[in-house]
């Protein structure tokens, strides 16, 4: 049985911020002032799992962070928008373009930009240390904080209700 309250056999896709859900909310900067994100090995393994069973996934973030397009391109994630500070009419153009309704999605957010979007689909989620607002509205917080494994817990109890969650013998097929 999951830990997460919701029907997850509806989930058909799940959209995530990068900043304090995919990234923790501290980063490096560069010598150049750009902030420099990092990622989590094991969320982009989940990502690639999910994307190979049939779940879409997509990224909505209001920076435009160098390397963090081409990481999602390279586990397979192709729907990427960033520079997105009104998420929601992103989130609802891609769910139209997809064919989803709102109870079939996830979204994972942890601050202000992300509310709208959160309030909008079936299963709001955001991070051990997302903000205060955030996590009044999540019905589920994961257990990791931001940036150490918040796809990977998200997709993992999803995919294991749904019965595709791979076993040892297929973790890399």
């Amino acid at each position: 049985m999951s830990k997460i309250p919701y029907p997850l056999d509806k989930i058909k896709a799940i959209v995530f911020d990068v900043d304090g859900v995919l990234s923790p909310e501290s980063i490096p900067v560069g010598d150049d002032g750009i902030p420099r994100r990092m990622a989590n090995l094991k969320d982009g393994y989940s990502m690639v799992q999910a994307l190979n069973h049939g779940l879409k996934i997509a990224i909505i973030t209001g920076a435009v962070a160098p390397g963090v397009r081409e990481r999602m391109e390279k586990i397979g994630v192709t729907d990427f928008f960033a520079g997105k500070m009104d998420k929601l009419p992103v989130l609802k153009e891609w769910m139209e373009k997809n064919g989803l309704q709102p109870d079939e999605v996830a979204y994972a957010g942890d601050d202000v930009p992300d509310i709208a979007p959160m309030r909008y689909v079936g299963l709001p989620v955001t991070p051990a240390d997302g903000s205060r607002d955030t996590k009044f509205i999540a019905k589920y917080i994961t257990d990791a904080t931001g940036g150490h494994g918040v796809a990977r817990e998200i997709i993992e109890e999803i995919m294991r209700a749904q019965g595709i969650w791979p076993g040892d013998a297929q973790a890399f097929g």
